[in-house]
């Protein structure tokens, strides 16, 4: 068996809103409970573990590779919530969308300050 990513855990301050913050942007399946987690699955059998710790949560980045009609789909439910977006994981680069490796790509920040990313090709597979 090659070595896969299977989970990771997102940790927030509010489990309950972080997850359906995830599933009502990125178009995912509602999240389940596995305590003391609420899960939440990508196409790809990785699974979003969500998690109350801290009052606040060190943030971190986590960057999914979607379709053009996913980044479409994103980008229309980011503007409808009226969130700030950046082209640059730097934030220097305000309402901007990078074209890296021939796609696209665009950051923003969850409640709990994490930096997400939607890139439509990985990084180094184009030009």
């Amino acid at each position: 068996m090659s070595v896969q990513l299977n989970h990771t855990i997102i940790h927030t301050r509010d489990k309950n809103e972080a997850a359906e913050f995830y599933c009502d942007i990125l178009g995912l399946p509602a999240p389940s409970v596995s305590d003391p987690f609420l899960t939440v699955a990508c196409a790809n059998d990785v699974t979003l573990a969500f998690a109350d710790y801290l009052p606040s949560a060190t943030p971190q980045h986590y960057a999914f590779l979607v379709s053009e009609a996913e980044f479409d789909a994103i980008f229309e439910r980011l503007n409808a919530r009226g969130l700030r977006y950046w082209a640059d994981p730097m934030h220097l680069r305000p309402s901007e969308i990078n074209n890296a490796d021939g796609g696209r790509g665009l950051y923003w920040e969850d409640p709990n300050g994490h930096n997400l990313e939607i890139i439509t090709r990985p990084y180094g597979s184009g030009t």
